[in-house]
């Protein structure tokens, strides 16, 4: 296959090594990463390039020019952001404007269970002229319906506990939760889908929605993932699956994962 025909993508912000200048968004490290990923990825630059989470220690505009530069040396094409605030997003859009170069995406958590971004993020991006790029479409496999309530969790699974149970230290992981999903079996099957699939069509339904990440430890999910490409939802469906969720769905817009100046 043509390099001209694939999209390659990576994100630079979390630690490298133990050096204090391997992570965040310094000028310092944006160059040296993009300079290991082309390096790892056999390759001459990456068709997007993001910030993986914005960086409250070092100043914006000093991020936003380091970004330019690797656009304009050739390294990358576009510009994307992820898990940034409404007001991040603002600032960081126009200091690209003035520099020149083009932030194109937001890559935000987004699916049945979290769908925070829907009141600001999205609206804000329309805006712009940014997308969304979705990650945890599936609510980290919680929406596959795999994880029955009173039973054990399938052997070697995210959440399999040291006793064969569902563990229970993540938010999506509560009975209420867990018999909801359940209750779209149903559903999926009526609409010819599996529940990878309808979790995926759905964030897909989003306008603004560009793409969904997902992952997979067989071809088989990948494939079967890959059918919500294309699907659309019927507006009855989409209206019998909020029925369902509507009491368990994260709306709050002040949960857009941002992090906190490190120590």
């Amino acid at each position: 296959m043509r390099r001209e025909n694939v999209e390659i993508f990576t994100k630079v912000y979390f630690p490298t090594g133990e050096g204090r200048n391997d992570r965040g968004l310094s000028r310092k490290h944006i160059m040296e990463s993009i300079n290991g990923s082309l390096k790892r990825l056999q390759t001459d630059y990456v068709d997007l390039y993001q910030a993986h989470r914005y960086d409250y220690e070092t100043p914006l505009e000093e991020t936003m020019q380091a970004f330019a530069d690797v656009v304009r040396q050739g390294k990358a094409l576009y510009i994307g952001v992820s898990e940034w605030t409404v007001d991040e997003i603002r600032a960081g859009a126009a200091l690209a404007r003035e520099l020149g170069i083009h932030l194109i995406s937001n890559q935000p958590q987004y699916s049945l269970l979290w769908r925070v971004i829907e009141k600001k993020v999205v609206p804000t991006c329309e805006e712009l002229g940014l997308g969304q790029i979705c990650w945890s479409p599936m609510a980290q496999g919680v929406l596959t319906g795999k994880y029955v309530p009173g039973q054990e969790a399938p052997a070697a699974s995210r959440f399999t506990g040291e006793n064969g149970k569902i563990k229970s230290d993540n938010r999506y992981l509560t009975e209420d939760i867990l018999s909801r999903i359940q209750q779209l079996k149903p559903l999926a099957a009526d609409a010819g889908l599996s529940m990878p699939a309808l979790a995926v069509a759905w964030v897909l339904q989003n306008p603004n929605v560009s793409a969904a990440i997902v992952g997979a430890s067989r071809p088989d999910q990948l494939k079967d993932t890959a059918t919500a490409a294309g699907v659309k939802l019927a507006p009855a469906l989409l209206a019998q699956v909020d029925e369902v969720l509507d009491p368990v769905i994260e709306r709050d817009p002040a949960k857009v994962e941002s992090f906190p100046a490190r120590p």
